[in-house]
């Protein structure tokens, strides 16, 4: 017995105006930080947990090697946050899949499904942090 085809429902116009609002929010959020560099500009939030511990935490640095993405010096961007630099691929699938669901109706794969992928990248992000405050300087005598 052979199973009905799969039935491709059109996505709700609400669907669509949301992921409208969503892209323009994002391309206001770039534009700015494309025209004013986060590391001369006083507008721009302050790390919590920086100001705090006098640490950075695995999202620091990232506002400003986003702007100097968005200018194309990928070297400085690095340097500022490899973490950000290196999951701009994952970042740009998820961004993808909503787009793709809503324009099409068809769902792209997900990488959260499997519990190691989550426990990986969570696992990477900790590893981040703390290997980003550590002074090799200290330890070896550099």
């Amino acid at each position: 017995m052979n199973a009905p085809p799969p039935v491709i429902h059109e996505p709700a116009r609400s669907d669509r105006v949301l992921m409208a609002c969503v892209f323009a929010a994002a391309f206001v959020v770039l534009a700015i930080l494309f025209l004013f560099d986060p590391a001369h500009s006083s507008f721009y939030p302050r790390c919590l947990f920086h100001a705090t511990t006098g640490l950075d935490c695995p999202g620091c640095g990232g506002l400003r090697a986003t702007h100097q993405l968005l200018h194309g010096h990928f070297r400085d961007a690095f340097a500022l946050n490899p973490l950000l630099v290196c999951s701009l691929p994952l970042i740009g699938w998820l961004g993808l899949r909503p787009l793709v669901r809503i324009t099409t109706g068809h769902a792209l794969p997900s990488f959260f499904q499997s519990t190691l992928c989550l426990w990986g990248m969570t696992s990477a992000v900790i590893a981040f942090g703390i290997f980003r405050n550590i002074s090799l300087r200290s330890w070896f005598g550099w």
